[in-house]
């Protein structure tokens, strides 16, 4: 994972190069836990999802926190759930993303849980399922376990995702969008890697 990762004004996560987004879900509640500072989070706001990563994105921030990126090969342990009284949910684990083998020793692992508390779910998790089930089967590093060796995030921009797109599934009552078509504004600036800031809220070519 990473905090509060580039955004533009509209909430609208930087792409990385290589990146295509999938959807974008508005209307759920995002739980994370270890968050530097307020500790375990818990708010409202928008999940994005492309074939590199997800990021949630608050409506309002929270001690400092406005954004967390979710690399699709950093998750594991994902699970749907269907709790009787409860809505349903996706829970898991993400590891987090670090710059050198020191920082990871002592880096821990993040449980987060999205809960679908604004309409159905039936076209946001297939997409998400296959999607990670089709970015670990191209990308034979994929992050399993908290022992595994880390992999670049950004080798899952080389999995195929469009035939994906244009044969999902859309339930009339999971207010999910897809993306038909990638949105426009981030088409000169691009992001590169995890690690290098860039001013501007935006990282050059």
């Amino acid at each position: 994972m990473a905090l509060n990762p580039q955004l533009y004004g509209n909430g609208m996560p930087v792409a990385f190069v290589g990146e295509m987004f999938v959807l974008a879900r508005d209307g759920v509640e995002f739980q994370v836990d270890k968050i530097p500072g307020p500790g375990n989070v818990k708010t409202k706001g928008t999940i994005y999802l492309s074939n590199i990563r997800m990021v949630f994105v608050s409506r309002k921030p929270v001690d400092g926190f406005v954004a967390f990126d979710m690399p699709l090969l950093y998750v594991h342990g994902e699970k749907f759930n269907q709790p009787i009284f409860a809505c349903n949910n996706i829970s898991g684990f993400v590891e987090p993303v670090v710059q050198n083998e020191v920082q990871r020793a002592v880096a821990s692992t993040h449980k987060f849980k999205i809960l679908f508390k604004e309409g159905g779910c039936g076209t946001f998790v297939p997409l998400f399922l296959n999607l990670i089930k089709s970015v670990r089967q191209y990308n034979q590093h994929s992050i399993n376990s908290a022992a595994a060796p880390r992999a670049d995030p950004l080798q899952a921009a080389q999995t195929p995702v469009e035939d994906m797109m244009r044969h999902a599934y859309v339930d009339p009552n999971d207010p999910t969008k897809i993306f038909l078509q990638q949105p426009t504004q981030d088409s000169q600036l691009r992001r590169r890697n995890y690690h290098q800031p860039a001013p501007d809220n935006s990282e050059q070519v």
